[in-house]
């Protein structure tokens, strides 16, 4: 079968709306899967996938982990989950914030680019800020199609605005427009021959979706790797390094603990201190436990096996401490403390 084309849709303030609107303009048989990102707290119940499912003719839910992507169906991004892209198949994660945002559009909009090139339509609705342009940059640079509402028509025009800045977009539509114009583009059937594409992922694109994507299974020294990668390092604060990461269309700056920022956003906002300071010290005490255990080899390598044995079980402590902190941000899981501090309480 032809991979079904893929609509990512990004919007902040004044999107609800917008997002009825762009959904009433579709008819049922279109052969695409919809993806929505809407700005919404953390703690907030969201009845965006109801209100979309009453807009229009397709079917909306709230995304769930691991569930497979269907043609015709609209998939909303629940409150404080990156939603991501994979190819068949939906994946949710509790990583780092980016512009302050959980979820955000810029993972969604990435993960959708690499999962699948060329066939990705990214939608950029009203809202404040730049959220959205750096991915829309990726869907574009991986032969995707960049969509754009126009910012007169929008009820906030900031997120519209910045990524005409930033991005050559296809298309630069009033949100009445928009609808027609995806149908347009994704047709109503399946017909034709798939086409192997021929648009490589690039290597930035990469490592910033592997940053957004991280969870507990991704190992520290390998988290490292990829932050360490994106650009060069601007200035060190006080709640961990700040990485700048920049491509031909858009620019974004990510602090060592995973959080990425759009260059205004550093300057007008700040990401919440106690998360940003747990992001910080997860990091910290993880790199720490990675060079106690290759202390712990050299020490090994000379044969001095009390000094090697103390160096492992500090290391063994230390990834005991992070592991506490990466389960209550990355999977909001609870613990059992006095059987963590009977354990590793001893050895601080």
């Amino acid at each position: 079968m032809v991979p079904h084309r893929i609509v990512v849709i990004g919007a902040s303030s004044g999107g609800v709306s917008a997002l009825r609107n762009l959904f009433s303009q579709l008819s049922s048989d279109v052969q695409a899967a919809f993806f929505v990102v809407l700005h919404i707290l953390p703690e907030s119940p969201s009845v965006l996938a109801t209100l979309l499912d009453r807009a229009g003719p397709l079917p909306a839910k709230a995304a769930e982990d691991n569930e497979p992507i269907l043609p015709g169906h609209v998939y909303v991004a629940p409150p404080d989950f990156h939603l991501i892209v994979k190819q068949g198949y939906l994946q949710l994660h509790r990583g780092p914030r980016e512009n302050r945002h959980r979820p955000a559009i810029n993972p969604l909009f990435r993960s959708a680019a690499i999962a699948f090139p060329e066939q990705t339509i990214g939608v950029i609705l009203t809202g404040y800020q730049d959220d959205g342009a750096a991915g829309l940059s990726a869907i574009k640079r991986c032969g995707g199609i960049a969509i754009v509402q126009d910012p007169h028509d929008a009820s906030i025009p900031d997120m519209p605005t910045n990524a005409l800045a930033k991005v050559d977009v296809d298309y630069r539509l009033p949100l009445r427009h928009i609808g027609k114009k995806v149908m347009d583009l994704v047709g109503h059937s399946t017909g034709g021959t798939h086409k192997v594409p021929t648009h490589k992922v690039s290597k930035d694109t990469a490592i910033e979706a592997k940053i957004s994507e991280q969870t507990a299974s991704v190992g520290s020294s390998r988290r490292q790797k990829y932050l360490d990668q994106p650009g060069q390092t601007s200035y060190l604060e006080s709640n961990g390094q700040l990485l700048a990461t920049e491509t031909k269309t858009a620019d974004c700056h990510r602090i060592g603990a995973g959080h990425s920022f759009i260059a205004k956003m550093l300057i007008e906002n700040q990401d919440p201190a106690l998360e940003n300071a747990l992001w910080a010290a997860m990091r910290t005490m993880e790199e720490h436990a990675n060079l106690s255990l290759v202390m712990a080899r050299n020490e090994a390598k000379r044969s001095r096996e009390h000094s090697a044995q103390r160096y492992e079980d500090q290391s063994e402590t230390l990834k005991a401490h992070a592991q506490v902190i990466r389960k209550l941000l990355i999977e909001g899981e609870r613990f059992d403390y006095v059987s963590y501090d009977q354990n590793f309480g001893k050895q601080d």
